[in-house]
């Protein structure tokens, strides 16, 4: 048994990618051998429960809690590993979350228009919980992803990862999860964790 650890995964904007990145994450943890591994679906469109609804991993528990004290009675547990998708726009639902968190995984997309609700995320994080961001669907050797990239490394905010395009795409409750992901969003929770110790 490990002791407990929590990522929350976080931005104010929506559709960028909380939820995949959230399933893959639990999955991913899944794999590492963490027991217990708990999903907590903070958004009340419930699209992560959704997701493990319809294709259930056996050995992820799934916890629905759209409220500040349904999170925190969440985050309370004392092992395994706990990961939880927070919902767009709720500032306070996602500064409570990551008050609480041993890590923030900041999902986004590469693009001058997502700069600033990153930035607004990282606001709500304290200053020493680690974080990362991590571009989703990426179109890989574009320049819109190598800017994005520098820009963020010019900001002193950690790039966990990129995550090709064709992950997102089939992605939501009607994929599956890919070992491409998987091992993807691997490498994310491994820079997660490492923040942690």
């Amino acid at each position: 048994m490990r002791a407990l650890t929590s990522v929350v995964v976080s931005n104010i904007k929506g559709g960028v990618g909380k939820t995949t990145t959230s399933v893959y994450l639990a999955a991913a943890a899944l794999e590492r051998g963490y027991d217990p591994v708990v999903l907590v679906d903070a958004d009340r469109q419930g699209s992560s429960a959704e997701w493990l609804e319809a294709r259930p991993l056996e050995g992820i528990e799934v916890v629905e809690a759209p409220s500040e004290r349904t999170v925190k009675k969440a985050l309370g547990r004392d092992d395994g590993l706990v990961v939880v998708d927070t919902p767009p726009g709720d500032e306070r639902l996602l500064a409570s979350a990551s008050s609480l968190a041993d890590a923030v995984v900041i999902p986004t997309r590469a693009g001058g228009v997502e700069y600033s609700p990153v930035l607004s995320t990282l606001e709500l994080i304290p200053a020493r919980t680690p974080r990362g961001v991590v571009i989703c669907a990426a179109r890989l050797g574009t320049n819109d992803l190598e800017e994005a990239i520098a820009w963020w490394k010019s900001q002193s905010v950690p790039v966990w990862g990129v995550i090709p395009e064709r992950v997102g795409i089939a992605s939501g409750p009607e994929g599956r999860l890919y070992r491409e992901g998987l091992n993807e969003y691997d490498a994310v929770l491994k820079r997660a964790l490492r923040g942690t110790r």
